[in-house]
């Protein structure tokens, strides 16, 4: 394995340095793409096959992936489809000396970036890898985002998810002060920690917040 790695300083101080992972046979290609990718502060990690790719732990911060489709002994747009198969969530840029149109367009439906046929100008290329990048920032922040949610979520007491399940199930406080046997009064204290828990600005932001974490409403008996 050919191995280089560069920081980036457009990097936030918080953030992870972004990685380039590129996979291709031809050796002199994947010292040309590791020039251009360090020229513009880019880290990066070479790979002759697609198994001394996965072999390597990944480390954590935004990433995306230069492939070649025609390996040797392997195809590149069925690697494509194993990593989807493994959860292995990173935006992947094809590039390929013998692409055709059906080609890139069976590609972009399985989820790929972009298609670049060679020989493409370098500048196409770190587009599409900025372009490729910044779209797994977004993943990464909706996963924190979604995790953080949760652990909030998780830190309600049974009464307060008791009372928003019902407010999921549309009830007013009155009703559901009748369903649980206890005073309006309690209901708007266990919905307002609840609230406050996880940082919803209203109701219906509660609502919208349980719901992206698959809440279901509670049944009325």
């Amino acid at each position: 394995m050919n191995t280089q790695q560069s920081g980036s300083s457009k990097t936030a101080a918080h953030e992870p340095a972004a990685i380039v992972y590129v996979i291709d046979d031809d050796e002199s290609a994947r010292r040309a793409l590791s020039g251009l990718l360090r020229s513009v502060d880019l880290a990066v990690e070479t790979f002759a096959s697609s198994q001394e790719f996965l072999a390597r732990t990944k480390p954590a911060g935004p990433s995306c992936l230069i492939l070649d489709v025609r390996l040797r002994g392997e195809n590149g747009l069925e690697f494509q489809d194993s990593m989807t198969r493994s959860n292995l969530y990173m935006p992947v840029v094809f590039i390929t000396g013998h692409g055709d149109i059906a080609m890139t367009v069976k590609a972009m439906k399985a989820g790929a970036q972009d298609f670049l046929s060679k020989p493409f100008r370098d500048q196409d290329l770190l587009d599409a890898v900025d372009h490729a990048l910044a779209k797994d920032r977004k993943r990464l922040q909706a996963a924190h985002s979604i995790s953080s949610l949760r652990m909030s979520y998780e830190s309600l007491t049974p009464r307060e998810r008791e009372v928003v399940g019902f407010v999921l199930a549309g009830l007013l406080n009155k009703q559901i002060a009748s369903e649980m046997s206890i005073s309006e009064v309690t209901v708007k204290m266990h919905r307002g920690q609840a609230m406050k828990k996880m940082a919803a600005r209203s109701v219906a932001d509660l609502i919208r917040k349980t719901q992206s974490l698959g809440v279901e409403p509670l049944r009325t008996q």
